[in-house]
């Protein structure tokens, strides 16, 4: 378990370093889980006979962390009372933002999903 953890935190902690060292508009534990995922899909490649992930401690405090992971949004919360006055300033320009991108998302999603089944011959029924 302690392994795991530190696992978990020495990539959050290189994430941190690389988006300090570079300058980088990412934040540092994306780029923790980002090279955690590279490392286990490496493994996968170099060892596909090794033991699943679900069946190391690793995937052990995943489960745990996911289990608990509502426990996690309590500080973004907080935060949000606390910048009350910001948010009720900016809520108007919040709210369109949201709602643009949302739909822009649903647009570009469904845009790439049809041209991957036109890619792949597979035309969605109509």
């Amino acid at each position: 378990m302690i392994a795991a953890l530190t696992l978990l935190l020495a990539c959050q902690l290189a994430g941190e370093a690389l988006a300090r060292l570079f300058a980088l508009p990412i934040p540092g534990p994306v780029i923790g889980l980002a090279l955690l995922f590279l490392g286990l899909r490496l493994r996968e490649q170099w060892r596909p006979d090794a033991t699943p992930i679900d069946e190391l401690p690793l995937g052990a405090v995943c489960g745990v962390l996911l289990a608990h992971l509502s426990l996690l949004f309590v500080p973004a919360g907080a935060g949000i009372v606390r910048h009350a006055g910001a948010l009720v300033a900016h809520g108007p320009g919040l709210i369109a933002a949201l709602v643009i991108s949302t739909a822009l998302t649903l647009v570009v999603t469904a845009f790439v999903f049809v041209r991957v089944a036109a890619l792949v011959d597979s035309a969605p029924e109509n």
